[in-house]
């Protein structure tokens, strides 16, 4: 069963990213607020729900939530600032354009670097425990793979339609065979020497 507070603040936001481990494509996050009287049975960590479930779910948080906003960081700034600091900075991002401010963040993980002097706690498996960091991590995940769509068209010979710009191997051999994309992290081990 989901918490729906972790502290006494009224607005408390939950956040989440998507895409830490690809090899192409943006890293997602996304911040939640939730009202008082949230209550949605089906919501859960992302990767327990399968994609018919959370498209179905996407709209009614995005209905119920106080506020809520995504952030895309490209491969360019992941190879610049490394896939840690990229999804700090897009989960922080998401939380910059929340209206109202949240007084508290509850961040999915363990590290965060703290922003505006919010105060915040880091949570393992936070996406499993509290219902504005499952619904962050919903967001994060249905407006990643919508964008990984979105560019299969312009290389669809990745199939990232499929596997999202994870390592599969499949991905890995058109890598192998087509070489990269602006939308690849070269700073990612792409190819297994």
């Amino acid at each position: 069963m989901l918490k729906l507070r972790f502290s006494e603040f009224e607005f408390e936001c939950g956040t989440d990213e998507a895409g830490r481990g690809c090899l192409a494509g943006p890293v997602t996050a996304a911040a939640v607020l939730l009202p008082e009287n949230f209550n949605l049975d089906l919501l859960n960590d992302s990767k327990q729900l399968s994609e018919k479930t959370r498209e179905k779910l996407r709209p009614i948080i995005e209905d119920l939530a106080i506020s809520f906003s995504v952030t895309h960081l490209e491969p360019l700034i992941i190879d610049e600032i490394n896939i840690l600091n990229a999804s700090i900075q897009a989960m922080q991002e998401s939380i910059i354009k929340l209206d109202p401010t949240p007084l508290y963040i509850i961040v999915d993980g363990n590290r965060f670097k703290p922003i505006n002097e919010i105060p915040y706690s880091t949570i393992i498996k936070g996406d499993s425990k509290y219902m504005s960091i499952a619904a962050a991590s919903v967001l994060a995940k249905t407006y990643r793979d919508e964008y990984m769509n979105k560019i299969h068209e312009e290389f669809p010979m990745y199939n990232w339609k499929q596997n999202k710009g994870y390592p599969t191997k499949e991905h890995r051999e058109a890598i192998k065979k087509y070489g990269t994309t602006k939308y690849h992290r070269m700073t990612f081990r792409l190819l297994k020497e």
